[in-house]
């Protein structure tokens, strides 16, 4: 999976390395798909790491469709390869449409039929490129889905390019992918 981390070889893990991939394979993932094989050099991160990631995928409060959203969105900012190949269909289940998918793919604004959509994008585009969200575009997030709800988005954000960096750095792809869903 890693064309520059060594094969991990689970007879010889470490205990802690053993309780975090036990740990992943008995939460709601239920697979080690991602940047998972590439933590588990540093256990204590990959735990951590695990763990958040568990929360910002599945407990932000955010309707499935708007988190994919949010990490294609990532995925394609840093060319995340596998990032967008285990994603993407995670997406158009939740009702993603392929057009805005395929925008934000190669890099063009996508013209949105869902408001939510619309918003959700525009903050994490903003938040990617300015480095700051415009107090009309926070305002707006604000008051459609509440302050908590906002910090979560941030952290799945921030995730979600930890995760990217991740399987970039490490040159890592995803189960079974056999394209890349950006030049290199």
């Amino acid at each position: 999976m890693s064309q520059r981390l060594p094969q991990f070889q689970a007879a010889t893990a470490t205990d802690e390395q053993k309780a975090v991939l036990q740990d992943i394979l008995s939460g709601p993932r239920g697979n080690l798909n991602g940047p998972f094989l590439g933590w588990i050099f540093s256990p204590e991160l990959a735990q951590h790491a695990q763990r958040l990631g568990a929360f910002c995928r599945y407990q932000t409060g955010l309707p499935l469709r708007l988190s994919e959203l949010a990490i294609l969105v990532t995925a394609a900012r840093w060319q995340a390869q596998a990032e967008w190949y285990i994603h993407y269909p995670i997406a158009m289940q939740a009702g993603l449409p392929a057009d805005v998918a395929e925008a934000i793919r190669i890099g063009l604004e996508p013209k949105f039929a869902d408001e939510d959509d619309k918003l959700i994008y525009r903050f994490a585009t903003e938040l990617y490129q300015a480095k700051r969200v415009s107090d009309a575009t926070y305002k707006q997030a604000a008051d459609r889905f509440g302050h908590t709800v906002v910090v979560n988005l941030v952290g799945l954000l921030g995730y979600y390019a930890l995760v990217a960096m991740t399987l970039n750095v490490f040159e890592m792809r995803a189960e079974g992918q056999d394209s890349l869903p950006f030049h290199e």
